[in-house]
């Protein structure tokens, strides 16, 4: 295979950046099928977009011999489902984050993925952008010393109370939306010497509705001993912050704007030799996911944000939710 073509299941908002403008600068993708719950939005989205093919349904896509792979952008409560019959299908799949509604389900794409030794990547764009490796780099420089504790934020507004963000059947709520970033840039941040993944300490909901979070806080700790803490919101008076703070007993690093850090980012360490401001520089962050996307299907590149690590993610997200007093997504009886 010298050229990744690539299906979109459903015409989401985010398909345009996410997907059809990089594969533009991407001559070995090409985005090759569309299909939606709406033909006729299918087809207005295919003939914006210049792609080839509309097919009627989801499964129709799946089945088409002409894809190698597939974008699933669909809601949060509809991840597992597709992307499990994509695999199924012999097709790759990058799915958006979160990867799925629960740990439970996470688990059985993760398992499905192993075993078909297919691709199932989570799109954690910022992952893949020069940004991520330097914060990283300067943890793990050890010129913070030992880590003592990490915070992550992940607010903005939508006031759009309609939104399928808002919706509990289908995965919706502030942390399964901005808060998995928060808590997946608070994994990285934490280090290799965090000893694994953190556990719950504590959770604080406020609802939009029953079940339905439009801000977050948790107090996590690692098992060196380390803490966390996370914010995210869709709605509070913290209404803009995409940033992060990393504290060590010899420094301390603050980074602002890991999400789109192509329109402005700053990354300030301070220690005892002073302070230092850096910027990174890059293209769009949503370039670099997907030029990764195609080097692991392509030529086996390395998956950074693979299905083994979402399981991880949804575990401690359903773990935020009960420890808020709240249920975590999905169906109550595929919940474990």
């Amino acid at each position: 295979m010298t050229q990744l073509r690539i299906g979109v299941l459903g015409a989401a908002r985010i398909a345009p950046s996410a997907l059809v403008r990089p594969a533009a600068r991407l001559p070995e993708v090409v985005v090759g099928a569309v299909a939606a719950r709406d033909p006729e939005r299918a087809r207005r989205f295919a003939a914006k977009h210049g792609i080839g093919t509309v097919h009627h349904d989801y499964q129709a896509l799946l089945d088409d011999p002409d894809l190698d792979a597939v974008y699933n952008p669909l809601p949060n409560g509809l991840h597992a489902q597709w992307t499990l019959r994509a695999l199924a299908a012999g097709k790759h799949v990058l799915c958006e984050k979160p990867f799925t509604a629960n740990a439970t389900e996470a688990r059985a794409v993760a398992d499905a993925a192993a075993a078909s030794g297919l691709v199932a990547m989570e799109a954690f764009h910022y992952r893949y952008h020069p940004m991520a490796a330097r914060m990283r780099e300067i943890v793990d420089s050890g010129e913070l010393g030992e880590i003592r504790s990490v915070r992550t934020a992940m607010c903005f507004p939508l006031p759009v109370f309609g939104d399928i963000r808002y919706s509990y059947p289908l995965g919706g709520g502030a942390m399964m939306d901005g808060g998995c970033y928060a808590l997946h840039l608070l994994r990285l941040l934490a280090g290799e010497a965090a000893g694994g993944p953190p556990e719950v300490l504590s959770a604080r909901a406020v609802l939009r509705a029953p079940e339905v979070d439009r801000a977050m806080t948790a107090e996590l700790r690692f098992p060196n001993g380390a803490s966390g803490a996370l914010t995210a919101s869709l709605w509070s008076r913290r209404l803009l912050d995409f940033g992060a703070t990393v504290r060590g007993d010899r420094g301390e690093l603050r980074v602002v704007n890991y999400l789109a850090p192509q329109l402005w980012n700053r990354l300030t360490v301070r220690t005892r030799g002073g302070v230092r401001r850096e910027r990174v520089h890059g293209g769009p962050t949503y370039g670099y996911q997907l030029r990764a996307f195609a080097e692991a299907v392509l030529r086996g590149g390395p998956v950074l944000t693979p299905a083994a690590d979402a399981v991880v993610t949804m575990g401690l997200i359903d773990d935020i939710y009960r420890a808020a007093g709240l249920r975590p997504r999905g169906n109550p009886a595929q919940v474990g």
